[in-house]
């Protein structure tokens, strides 16, 4: 057994990270320390803790394990990640997911330059981020009547001379090196004036094509001089567009803050070349109780984690909690000196009182829509933990449908809803594989075994990166009743979780009625928002699971139709299937269009032609 008292005699006195575990070992928070020992023994002895929200936690702490750092930057690095992947209840967390757009210099032999929403780890150089798309996309075209690189797809050198060069290359919009058109060596060094560009380098730029044009010239290389000529005066256009108001080259973030409760609503004005480029606004929750100081941190600390571009400095509102950790943290992710500045007078107070007042008005504005919102998320789960008699928070559900026609293409869908939202990026489809006919109950048990018995492999595994199944759910709901909840239990029970696990239950209609809990139908109010929320997870998972049987049922009966055409082999099938993606197009094409498919010729167009009518 956890021995909370003689743990806290082996902490070292070194800087690291902890999380606070409940009974059900749930992290319930994730904090740092430069001196884990000290820090650690303030939660248990009086005045346990400095907030409210910590001292209610801290009855809750079952165990807590820690990892040791270096250093304290380190830790808070540490500790940053840990809060996004588990989204502990006592830590302060960032809600809002607004995505901006960047610009991204793909790493390949012969790059791509394209919009991304989201920074992943490949190698790939981002840009941004930009405030408005609809700018972005039209930088973005003018980038590319600059500089004509190519925009598919194609696995290049691979795929060199595999197919005929797009209408881009015709109009003179790529260099179509698909076609063999462009060495790398000349097409790499266009990348790297992109790059440049966007890295703000433009005079340079300019006075080299420059250059080059008149170098063509002098050598009777007209065409290259013409090339060069209309790039140059492209460029002078989009430098033209990128022109700031001012000739300031400030790079800020001006950041200020209004709260109401527990949710604060944090303005950040974005200074760019003396410009104000753009604004936006983020929620924290559970700022209730902390000081301005850890507000601002807070936010600094998971907002910055995340951006493609930090500024030089950061004009705030108030001091930041642990200012001169955050001042390195920030440094060290941009490769130089950041500044967090609190400004006493000049412009820069003036921004700042701008931002701040925005930030009461924006919280004004939206405050009953924020309340409105958590009534039907948080608050609607909420609820259905108090129906079933649930003390914990349930943040994170997940939910369970079976779909098949008397047993054909039996499939599982599983989809996942946390605060009260669909989060899609963590729905799972299941083709069933050991269960034949159609046994719900084993179809159910199936499932649900793949599901946590790739919770454990991950677990395991620290090589792999992808963790969505690593995050255990505060309760399982399943389409059904009694066998299908019983089938579900079984296996939970069976691989040592302590998971609460309930039916949704359906009336003759096939609409929600009810919840099946620990042996008892438990209803709520019609018109409440957990019922509402309820009847949202079982239509959802309902969609996602007949969804992915019609596309198996329709793809298998497509197959098994053109297994009967003579002269068509499995080839010529799957270049059907691609072409023409549904078994009434194939049906009702005619021979020219047939013949047209990749890897067709007269005899097999005819032939399928001929077995549909």
């Amino acid at each position: 057994m956890f021995d909370i008292y003689e743990e806290l005699k082996k902490l070292p006195q070194k800087p690291g990270v902890y999380m606070m575990r409940d009974a059900e070992g749930q992290i319930m928070y994730v904090g740092k320390a430069l001196n884990l020992s000290s820090r650690l023994r303030q939660y248990f002895h009086p005045p346990y803790g400095h907030s409210l929200a910590v001292r209610h936690m801290v009855p809750l702490i079952v165990e807590f394990e820690y990892m040791v750092t270096d250093n304290e930057v380190e830790a808070l690095i540490l500790e940053n990640n840990l809060i996004k992947k588990h989204a502990p209840k006592y830590n302060t967390l960032l809600k809002d997911d607004k995505t901006f757009p960047y610009i991204k210099i793909t790493k390949e032999p012969f790059a791509r330059v394209d919009l991304s929403r989201r920074i992943e780890k490949d190698g790939a150089e981002y840009f941004g981020p930009y405030i408005s798309a609809p700018s972005l996309r039209e930088t973005l075209e003018m980038i590319r009547d600059v500089w004509p690189l190519r925009s598919c797809n194609r696995n290049l050198p691979k795929d060199i001379g595999k197919g005929r060069p797009c209408l881009n290359a015709h109009i003179g919009k790529c260099l179509a090196p698909c076609a063999g058109k462009v060495s790398e060596t000349r097409y790499a060094e266009i990348v790297r004036e992109v790059t440049q560009f966007l890295g703000g380098k433009n005079g340079d730029i300019k006075e080299r094509l420059r250059l080059n044009m008149l170098k063509a010239s002098e050598n009777l290389e007209f065409e290259r001089a013409a090339e060069l000529r209309d790039r140059l005066s492209a460029l002078s256009k989009l430098m033209e567009k990128q022109k700031a108001d001012s000739a300031s080259d400030d790079e800020q973030d001006v950041i200020a803050f209004s709260r109401d409760g527990d949710d604060a609503l944090v303005q950040v004005f974005f200074i760019r070349s003396g410009k104000m480029i753009g604004r936006e606004h983020y929620m924290l929750n559970q700022a209730e109780h902390l000081t301005r100081e850890e507000v601002m941190g807070a936010f600094i600390k998971q907002f910055y984690a995340e951006a493609a571009y930090i500024p030089k400095e950061l004009i705030l509102e108030n001091m930041a909690d642990e200012q001169d950790i955050l001042t390195k943290y920030l440094s060290s992710l941009k490769g130089r000196s950041v500044e967090l500045i609190v400004p006493q007078r000049g412009d820069k107070l003036k921004l700042l009182n701008l931002a701040s007042q925005n930030a009461s008005l924006t919280l004004s504005q939206f405050g009953e829509h924020i309340k409105r919102e958590r009534a039907r998320t948080s608050g609607a789960m909420a609820e259905i933990a108090a129906a079933l008699g649930i003390a914990k928070t349930l943040s994170r559900v997940e939910a369970y449908d079976i779909s098949n026609t008397q047993g054909f293409e039996s499939v599982g869908s599983m989809v996942v809803f946390e605060q009260g939202k669909p989060k899609n990026s963590d729905y799972r489809k299941f083709k069933i594989k050991t269960v034949v006919g159609p046994d719900d109950y084993e179809s159910m048990e199936e499932v649900v075994t793949r599901r946590f018995s790739r919770y454990f492999t991950e677990l395991a595994d620290e090589r792999i990166k992808n963790v969505k199944f690593l995050k255990l759910p505060d309760i399982l709901m399943i389409d059904g009743g009694k066998g299908q909840v019983s089938a579900a239990e079984g296996v939970v029970k069976q691989m040592g979780l302590i998971l609460p696990v309930c039916g949704m239950v359906k009336d003759d209609k096939h609409r929600t009625r009810s919840l099946w809990y620990d042996g008892r139908e438990i209803t709520l109010p019609i018109n409440s928002e957990g019922f509402k929320l309820l009847t949202r997870i079982q239509d959802e998972v309902h969609r996602f699971a007949i969804e992915y049987h019609r596309k198996l049922r329709q793809n298998t009966q497509v197959k098994s139709l053109l297994d009967g055409v003579k002269g068509v082999g499995p080839k010529r099938r799957k270049a059907l299937l691609r072409h023409f993606r549904a078994l009434d197009k194939i049906r009702n094409a005619t021979l020219d269009e047939l013949e047209a498919v990749e890897g067709m010729n007269k005899p097999s167009a005819a032939a399928v032609y001929n077995f549909f009518h």
